[in-house]
């Protein structure tokens, strides 16, 4: 994960970066879309980019999968 938000240019860098941050605080925000097929992932659109998540309720953890443009994000 770490990586693919290396590669990232600047700009979209820091509003994913403030993205991920506001997801301690809510990790349910508006326009965020739970993911077929699994019972806590979940995606956030911000711009061309999504960032995948997993909620754990029950440690309170929010574990990140992938952050990559939308034409990429979907590709196993």
């Amino acid at each position: 994960m770490q990586k693919q938000l290396d590669a990232l240019p600047d700009d979209v860098y820091d509003r994913i970066a403030v993205k991920i941050q506001q997801l301690a605080e809510n990790p349910r925000p508006d326009g965020v879309v739970k993911m077929k097929g699994a019972d806590n992932e979940y995606r956030i659109r911000i711009g061309d980019y999504r960032v995948r998540y997993e909620i754990d309720d029950r440690a309170l953890i929010i574990l990140l999968l992938q952050c990559k443009h939308r034409k990429d994000v979907y590709r196993k």
